[in-house]
């Protein structure tokens, strides 16, 4: 396993053997990295696909929004408008429950 390295400047996670000269996000210098401990950094690696997972599912609720959108701009009749409407705030729901499990991901050092 490589090396993680974050910056304690703005929490950027770095991969490699040193860290990088300057931060790629807030420009700090190399002494701003500390590196993670192998714990921290088992975190990081374990929850790398399920944080994409949610980011994922974050993306295909903005596509179902878009799509209800649209099926409530057409118009085709009350039972229709109402389906779109009732997807469109579902789809708000499941857009926020990930976006919170991210949340409780970083806060557990799961980037």
């Amino acid at each position: 396993m490589k090396k993680l390295w974050r910056c304690s400047v703005c929490g950027y996670v770095h991969e490699g053997e040193e860290a990088p000269d300057v931060c790629p996000k807030c420009g700090a210098g190399k002494e701003k990295f500390v590196e993670l401990t192998e714990e921290e950094a088992n975190k990081i690696y374990a929850s790398d696909r399920t944080n994409d997972i949610h980011m994922e599912l974050v993306c295909l609720a903005d596509r179902i929004v878009q799509l209800c959108e649209e099926g409530i701009k057409i118009n085709l009749d009350p039972p229709c408008v109402s389906a779109f409407t009732k997807a469109k705030n579902e789809a708000w729901v499941i857009k926020q429950r990930s976006k919170a499990e991210m949340e409780g991901h970083m806060k557990k050092g799961k980037w």
